[in-house]
């Protein structure tokens, strides 16, 4: 699908191989080389927002299926992933049009958006109305649940639940858990 704004969504699955190189490249550049194999899984799976100029690929975001347990029930949740713009082309308003996208899958299939939120993305997330959540951050993994405080402050997640101090309890995965 193609909005008329020119973002288009697909899932992982209906991309061509070329085009998920150029998603691989745009995520290795963005991200200074600090994208690894196990960043580039955690981005399939999901529903794809790109957005193309001239040049190529020019912006990208995914949304992918996690579990997280919040006030004590498993919430389908769409956490967001891999999202970048290239470098000429930043502060023209991309990474709006990606979360906006990515956004409206959130709304229509998932009972809650999250997301990791550098430095850099922070104001992005939140002049868009995510949140950084208050309260502690866990995972749930082959040893039980183990806390993640190096993921509170930057956890983000839309729409807002009332109250941000709860406790999350996200699925496990290899590498970076969140």
């Amino acid at each position: 699908m193609t909005t008329a704004r020119g973002v288009r969504t697909a899932h992982t699955c209906e991309l061509a191989p070329l085009e998920l190189a150029a998603v691989r490249s745009l995520l290795f550049e963005s991200f200074d080389g600090d994208f690894g194999r196990e960043d580039w899984d955690h981005t399939l799976g999901g529903v794809h927002a790109l957005v193309h100029d001239a040049r190529g690929l020019a912006a990208h975001g995914a949304v992918v299926m996690r579990r997280v347990r919040y006030g004590g029930r498993w919430l389908r949740t769409g956490y967001v992933e891999g999202v970048a713009v290239r470098h000429d082309v930043r502060r023209q308003g991309l990474g709006g049009e990606v979360m906006a996208a990515l956004e409206g899958v959130i709304t229509r299939a998932y009972d809650l958006g999250a997301l990791s939120a550098s430095d850099e993305g922070a104001a992005l997330y939140a002049s868009r109305g995510w949140r950084a959540w208050e309260g502690r951050i866990h995972a749930l993994g082959p040893d039980g649940v183990v806390r993640l405080p190096e993921e509170e402050g930057s956890t983000y997640v839309w729409p807002v639940p009332a109250d941000l101090a709860g406790e999350l309890v996200f699925d496990w995965r290899d590498g970076d858990v969140l």
